[in-house]
């Protein structure tokens, strides 16, 4: 019997102000390779979006050493997604008392991050399948407390 282990981790940024189709150029290039060459690729190319994907990306590496204890060399790139969020909208006033309409879209990104050193599954020893799971109590009793119920200031006249 086999154990899945979690060897992914990832990284949520939510509301960045840019257009989604701008994020994805960008995320399109760094999806499945290493964690140091994405590093490379997001300095080197000249887009707004790279700075937000780059820490976003140093921060799935930060999260995969701190939650699964693994190296930067043994990072894989393997999902990044783009999805489109709130569009802001604003009035920008024009010309002859009218209003002209802007919009602000924002996205979000998400990048997770995979660790290639460490195994997927893990054989199950025969003792754990054998454990019962400790049983919770169905019913719990509550009590309500108010200032009315316990006798409190307003009892005495």
């Amino acid at each position: 019997m086999l154990l899945k282990k979690q060897t992914e981790v990832y990284a949520l940024s939510q509301h960045i102000a840019m257009s989604a189709h701008k994020a994805r150029r960008v995320i399109d290039q760094i999806r499945g390779r290493s964690y140091e060459e994405t590093l490379m690729i997001l300095e080197l190319m000249p887009y707004r979006a790279c700075y937000p994907i780059f820490k976003l990306v140093y921060s799935a590496a930060a999260n995969a050493s701190y939650i699964l204890g693994s190296n930067e060399a043994n990072l894989i790139i393997s999902k990044a997604e783009v999805d489109e969020g709130t569009t802001v909208k604003k009035l920008k006033p024009r010309a002859r008392g009218r209003s002209y309409p802007i919009k602000r879209p924002t996205c979000h990104i998400t990048i997770e991050v995979t660790d290639v050193s460490l195994p997927k599954y893990v054989p199950r020893t025969f003792l754990e399948g054998l454990k019962k799971p400790k049983s919770k109590k169905k019913y719990t009793t509550v009590t309500y407390h108010t200032m009315y119920s316990n006798g409190g200031v307003w009892d005495k006249k």
